[in-house]
């Protein structure tokens, strides 16, 4: 005798158009329910759910009667049971598995994506991007190519290799810390003290072992960099990835976990925004800093047209900056002058300086002596190495013609 089949709970149609509908509710609208949840901020996350899919229900034309928030608590128990939905509290919304962004925030994430493994030259991100475009390739083709369009792009761009795969198959293998960033990513989250070499630093020439606890990878500018902490006694550095071999060894230390992770690396980017750049200063230096004993350098530069525009539309290049015009010329009706003024540890000034260099003439350093020191020898230097050439002066414009001015970002 045939045995009788099992009635599954959701066998009645209504029952399983309800469990449907609740899948596809979060597939479209994923994170409903949370408390930031503009739609219902005052309901609960579970009436909430309960319009959405009765809206959802409409536009499809599936005659659904209105379920009670007690059936959905038992269909989100269902999908739980299937691993479909987290078990955790849902106060912060539900969605499914990691489907977890909106086409449009998945659109954004994208573009950031393609673009640090583009032009920072990421080779994870570079290989979950194309990873993505072969599994997004049905809905690329419903957007009609929007999808993965660049419409934001972060252009600035490494100037060393960084994936060991492409170094590979040019034959042109640079032996850096580059070929260990799955490990170096792990010691990361995990608070893991790992000892590293760096190679002779072209400005120094010092080379050595360094035991540290890796903070995080940070792009800027121009290459990747690896935030630090020294293992024995907290001092904090930047440093190149490519500096750094292709040595990695874990230390015999416990994992001190992310939130000590979290708290050091808070203490490192505090250090960053106070001063001027990635340079963090000497230990003596960034021990007093820390403390808040450090007596800080006020620096005062001059600028002038045409540049003085374009610093004046920096309003948040510091915290700490302050911005004074001067007064205004009776024949342009332009400002003279914009004295830009702050304080920064001493560590900061040589950066700072290097920042000031590509302004050359349209600017003038008013205080500290030092500073203005270095930009008057600097421009010596300059006026030294041009003179051989004895045709340093400018040729005047024809009449009716504009000399073109520097370029300016």
């Amino acid at each position: 005798m045939p045995k009788q089949p099992t009635l599954h709970s959701y066998s009645d149609r209504a029952a399983f158009d309800r469990l449907m509908l609740s899948i596809a509710t979060l597939v479209h609208q994923p994170g409903i329910g949370s408390r930031s949840d503009k739609t219902a901020p005052d309901q609960d996350a579970l009436v909430s759910l309960q319009q959405h899919m009765q809206a959802l229900a409409q536009t499809l034309a599936i005659d659904l009667p209105l379920p009670s928030v007690h059936t959905l608590r038992k269909d989100l128990a269902t999908l739980r049971d299937y691993t479909l939905l987290d078990r955790q509290r849902h106060d912060w919304g539900y969605y499914l598995g990691t489907g977890v962004l909106k086409r449009d925030e998945l659109q954004l994430a994208l573009q950031a994506l393609a673009s640090q493994g583009q032009y920072q030259g990421d080779p994870q991100a570079r290989s979950t991007y194309h990873q993505l475009r072969q599994r997004l390739k049905p809905l690329d083709l419903e957007s009609r190519g929007e999808l993965f369009y660049p419409v934001r792009a972060q252009f600035d761009q490494a100037i060393m290799p960084t994936d060991p795969a492409e170094m590979l198959a040019k034959r042109a293998n640079r032996h850096t810390l580059f070929h260990h960033l799955p490990a170096l990513e792990t010691a990361i989250v995990q608070g893991q003290g790992i000892e590293l070499y760096q190679r002779p630093n072209p400005y120094t020439g010092q080379s050595a072992y360094r035991q540290v606890y890796p903070l995080q990878l940070l792009y800027s500018d121009i290459a990747w960099y690896l935030v630090t902490e020294d293992v024995e006694d907290g001092f904090f550095a930047v440093s190149r990835v490519d500096r750094f071999s292709d040595y990695l060894k874990l230390l015999p230390l416990p994992a001190r976990g992310l939130a000590a992770q979290q708290h050091s690396l808070q203490a490192a980017h505090q250090l960053l925004r106070n001063g001027w750049g990635l340079h963090l200063g000497d230990r003596a230096e960034q021990e007093a800093e820390r403390r808040d004993t450090l007596e800080l350098t006020l620096v005062k530069v001059r600028f002038f047209p045409p540049v003085l525009e374009f610093i004046r539309e920096g309003e948040s290049r510091h915290p700490r900056q302050r911005l004074t015009l001067g007064p205004t010329d009776p024949h342009t009706g332009q400002p003279t002058h914009l004295d830009y003024s702050l304080k920064l540890p001493p560590r900061s000034l040589p950066e700072f300086n290097r920042w000031l260099n590509r302004y050359m003439g349209s600017v003038q350093v008013l205080m500290p002596p030092t500073l203005a020191e270095w930009q008057h020898q600097a421009a010596c230097q300059l006026c030294d190495r041009y003179a051989p050439t004895a045709q340093i002066c400018p040729v005047a414009p024809e009449v009716g013609q504009r000399p073109e001015p520097p370029c300016y970002r």
